[in-house]
């Protein structure tokens, strides 16, 4: 399968993590426990966790500050209270080698489809023409996946604002039918990892697998910088769990560490109020839930296709 070429890309240089962590402010959420963690933790990933956390009981009213392990290094390093993430991790040698030996005949027909029908892919720059077509995406539909679609009907300035997030470190690739942008992935680069922080087409052209060509472009342009995992938000089931199991994602648990700052998060953690509510209900209640809530938006919200 051949895609439109890559052009030429100086490489994207590592970033100092801890320094890029000590210039953000903290995300904190709950209320006992009040949780804290790095915006975009996957990408800030800390390499003295233990430097920064002595300094968290003076920047911030936090009771327990959460931090990740890169997808790179499953393996604990850290003496934390422990717990894990499962992730949907893609794992490859090489472009041919996902291609040829990680993808089944039916996924492989589907980027070829995308071909067919006409579906350009290449990388593009987040200019003002590039965020036009990112809102008429978003404005497609006020549902995707059930739910209401967080990004519908946002302003041209603050789509601008949240997508140019880690500048120095992403990548747009477009999906392109007639000139039009049709679909997108922005991934972020940190080390030996991209992540998909997002990844979106339009209703109307799905019958262009638009979504499967742009997935094979972020792994051909992954391997061009030597880059062998992608990771692509939490693990999933249903629709959107076949769609990373077909292009080869796995189940990846990655550690994620609690640390209490004061005592009210020493004695939460020992409750084990941490957690997170949703990970102790049966698979089988939140499929249940899932469908009522899909039926219930479709009828409220209907999607439209143009």
């Amino acid at each position: 399968m051949q895609l439109v070429p890559t052009e030429q890309r100086p490489p994207i240089p590592a970033p100092d993590p801890l320094q890029v962590a000590q210039g953000r402010s903290l995300i904190a959420s709950g209320l006992f426990p009040r949780i804290a963690r790095i915006p975009g933790e996957h990408h800030n990933i800390l390499e003295d966790p233990a430097a920064f956390v002595a300094t968290l009981n003076e920047t911030t009213d936090a009771d327990i500050f959460t931090f990740v392990q890169p997808v790179t290094d499953p393996v604990p390093r850290h003496k934390y209270h422990l717990a894990w993430d499962e992730l949907a991790v893609l794992h490859f040698e090489s472009y041919d080698s996902w291609w040829k030996n990680q993808l089944n005949d039916k996924t492989r027909n589907m980027v070829r489809k995308a071909a067919k029908k006409g579906v350009a892919i290449r990388t593009c720059a987040c200019n003002d023409d590039f965020i036009a077509g990112v809102k008429e995406i978003y404005d497609e539909s006020p549902v995707r996946q059930g739910k209401p679609f967080k990004h519908y009907n946002k302003s041209l300035s603050a789509l601008r604002e949240s997508h140019l997030t880690f500048a120095d470190r992403s990548e747009f690739i477009g999906a392109y039918h007639d000139e039009r942008l049709i679909g997108f992935i922005k991934m972020i680069y940190n080390g030996g990892a991209a992540t998909i922080m997002q990844i979106v087409s339009m209703i109307a052209h799905r019958d262009r697998a638009p979504t499967n060509a742009l997935l094979a472009k972020a792994v051909e342009i992954c391997a061009e910088r030597n880059i062998h995992y992608i990771l692509y938000g939490s693990w999933s089931r249903r629709s959107m769990g076949d769609f990373k199991r077909h292009h080869r994602f796995e189940k990846v648990r990655v550690p994620r560490f609690y640390v209490p700052l004061n005592r009210r998060g020493a004695i939460a953690l020992k409750l084990g109020l941490h957690r997170n509510i949703l990970a102790m209900v049966p698979e089988r209640w939140l499929d249940w839930g899932a469908n009522l809530r899909s039926q219930w938006y479709s009828r409220r919200l209907p999607a439209r296709g143009n």
